[in-house]
């Protein structure tokens, strides 16, 4: 197989895999990368100094994730590190975050796969 015809299949297999993500229960956020796609469900929504929970799925399906939250104009994170639990086929479950301020957060997934990790980010605006 040609290089050209290679990575236009491996393009059309990152198609599919995208428009076949999904998080059963509805309500998801999408994020997508040139690689990977991030569906994620808070639960509860995040308010102010409470924890909350993140459903996450990713395709397709990654080595691992982490889950982080930054506060770009602030230069500083949570006061919380999140655990994240593998449930497998792509599916994690973060538990333990809090957004500890009201502003603008980066919510940010590392997706590793493929002895690389990739940066998925989404901005959030707390009142």
């Amino acid at each position: 197989m040609t290089r050209a015809l290679l990575l236009v299949a491996l393009a059309a297999a990152a198609s599919t895999a995208a428009q076949a993500c999904e998080l059963p229960g509805g309500g998801a956020q999408r994020i997508e990368s040139p690689r990977h796609v991030v569906l994620y469900r808070a639960k509860p929504a995040p308010r102010v100094g409470e924890h909350f929970a993140l459903e996450i799925a990713v395709c397709p399906a990654p080595e691992g994730v982490r889950v982080d939250a930054t506060m770009p104009e602030h230069r500083h994170g949570m006061n919380y590190r999140p655990t994240v639990t593998a449930q497998g086929g792509g599916r994690y479950r973060a538990e333990g975050l809090m957004f500890h301020m009201a502003g603008r957060w980066e919510l940010v997934f590392e997706v590793r796969a493929g002895g690389k990790t990739e940066r998925v980010a989404q901005s959030l605006k707390l009142e």
